[in-house]
């Protein structure tokens, strides 16, 4: 299968000014994460706000530039592209926001929203464009003739299904969906997400799925990435991670979903606020919350490793694989020591 979108490493930091006498602070928003999507596939990215999804949203899309690592495009260098790449890697991969109702043009009809990217993009004449904006409404499952109405007239799913259509008029090969189902009502969100699943098999389309709901993620991904505080905790095959997790961050998010994830999974309850990413903990960046936690993961941070067939950045995951996760209350902190 093709590799459509592959990083290495990827990091964004941001400069924080602190006034005209102090030196600026560095915000680490994403440090140092490392994926390959192929076509036909779906990488679920998962995690609390503020661990750093949307920020690697925007890195794959092309909207910011990483500060460190390398980003391949459709086997094109998309850090440091040639003028002459640029426009394809654009059209390369595309965007479907999280919000219908203020990812339209309101003054637009619906037919100026799905042409435009034609316009700007392509050589098709008027007649080209509207048929192909017709083609692409019946393709998601809306009437030709809507083409003639404007967004207020819509439902929100209906919204988001123009959105889907928009992002498609440019046949991209990667889409990046940042929440697309999050403010819509559940029964809508099956629908929506049946669709994406029928496009991707059709198109055979990679899929970047930004999500905070692992319901909708256990429903679509093929592989999930957990990140807090701008870190991968654990990657890898979804039935494996939900079946059984090998980081206590991804316990905690299962056990936080009713439903998701194998029975046995121990509920813990997380204590506290995510830390700052401006003063993140010393060691490993989960310590400060994590029922587990050691003085070895407050003095040492442990780096992303591979654990029985997945990446984990946990020093103790061979003994949660092999043992299961034990009940915060009888935690014998010198049993994991070692």
């Amino acid at each position: 299968m093709t590799v459509v979108v592959e990083a290495k490493n990827l990091r964004q930091v941001y400069k924080i000014r602190r006034g005209l006498l102090r030196a600026p602070a560095h915000l680490q928003a994403v440090g140092g994460v490392s994926f390959a999507i192929e076509a036909g596939k779906t990488l679920a990215v998962v995690g609390e706000s503020g661990c750093g999804k949307s920020t690697l949203a925007r890195m794959v899309s092309l909207i910011e530039k990483p500060t460190e690592g390398s980003l391949m495009l459709d086997g094109t260098d998309a850090v440091d592209t040639p003028a002459s790449d640029k426009r394809r890697l654009r059209q390369a991969v595309q965007l479907v926001f999280q919000n219908p109702y203020g990812s339209l043009n309101p003054r637009k009809k619906i037919s100026a929203v799905l042409e435009d990217p034609l316009t700007i993009n392509t050589s098709m004449n008027q007649a080209e464009r509207s048929e192909r904006a017709r083609a692409m409404l019946a393709q998601v499952g809306l009437r030709p003739e809507y083409a003639n109405r404007y967004p207020h007239m819509f439902s929100g799913g209906q919204r988001q299904r123009i959105a889907i259509a928009r992002a498609l008029m440019l046949n991209p090969k990667l889409l990046v969906a940042d929440e697309p189902v999050s403010a819509l009502d559940v029964s809508i969100q099956a629908q929506v997400l049946n669709l994406l699943s029928d496009l991707q098999d059709e198109f055979k389309l990679a899929y970047l799925f930004i999500s905070h709901d692992l319901a909708v993620v256990r429903h679509i991904a093929h592989e999930v990435l957990v990140m807090y505080l701008g870190h991968v905790m654990e990657q890898g095959p979804k039935a494996e991670l939900f079946a059984r997790p090998a980081h206590p961050y991804t316990q905690a998010l299962l056990a936080s979903t009713p439903g998701v994830g194998a029975r046995n999974v121990q509920r813990i309850v997380l204590k506290g606020e995510l830390p700052s990413p401006l003063n993140p903990p010393s060691g490993c960046v989960f310590s400060s919350r994590c029922p587990y936690a050691v003085e070895r993961c407050r003095a040492e941070r442990p780096l992303p490793r591979v654990v029985d067939g997945r990446i984990a950045a946990c020093h103790f995951s061979e003994q949660f694989l092999e043992a299961g996760f034990p009940r915060v209350a009888s935690v014998d902190n010198a049993s994991l020591s070692g």
